[in-house]
């Protein structure tokens, strides 16, 4: 009759990649002629697991450098942009005890596009998120009872051969 085992681990139970695209406007207060960059820092971010999702708060400053009075005076506009997502995980039931969501930025923010409409500046900033779920799992093992898995060690053998060169006749050039 088999014996059984069950082995208890962690092991990551869904993963997945998403890109966000967020839109976002600031509002300024000299009319901006040019935009001369914008650049996304500070990018924070936690995972939480909420029933079979995944909700996701985070936040990035976003910074835009612009001209205005005809392009010959410029600023940095800054904000604070916050966020919340909700992600359903593919291949994820609610069945695992113990979960962990760990959330990691595959790409790091950036500002993909900047557009000047009236007073503000509309703009889109794009990341991505990998997103993994790790939960306890347990596997059950067949355990063979009484099987001895140890190899035998052979008895060392001495070579004849070199038993012959052992044996030194201390006599030879007498006998001759």
């Amino acid at each position: 009759m088999a014996n059984y085992r069950e082995i208890i681990s962690k092991s990551v139970i869904s993963k997945g990649k998403k890109t966000f695209k967020k839109d976002g406007i600031i509002e300024v207060n000299n009319k901006p002629k040019t935009v001369l960059g914008c650049w996304v820092i500070n990018h924070q971010f936690t995972g939480i697991k909420q029933d079979n999702q995944i909700s996701i708060n985070g936040s990035y400053d976003i910074n835009i450098w612009y001209s205005y009075d005809n392009d010959t005076k410029t600023d940095v506009v800054k904000k604070t942009e916050k966020y919340t997502e909700t992600v359903k995980m593919k291949d994820y039931s609610d069945e695992y005890d113990n979960t962990t969501v760990i959330v990691r930025s595959l790409s790091d923010p950036k500002c993909s596009d900047v557009v000047i409409k009236d007073q503000n500046l509309n703009y889109q900033v794009e990341f991505t998120l990998g997103l993994e779920l790790v939960g306890d799992v347990k596997v059950k093992v067949e355990v063979l009872d009484n099987l001895d898995d140890y190899d035998l060690i052979p008895e060392e053998k001495q070579d004849d051969a070199l038993d012959e060169i052992n044996k030194v006749d201390e006599n030879y050039l007498e006998d001759k």
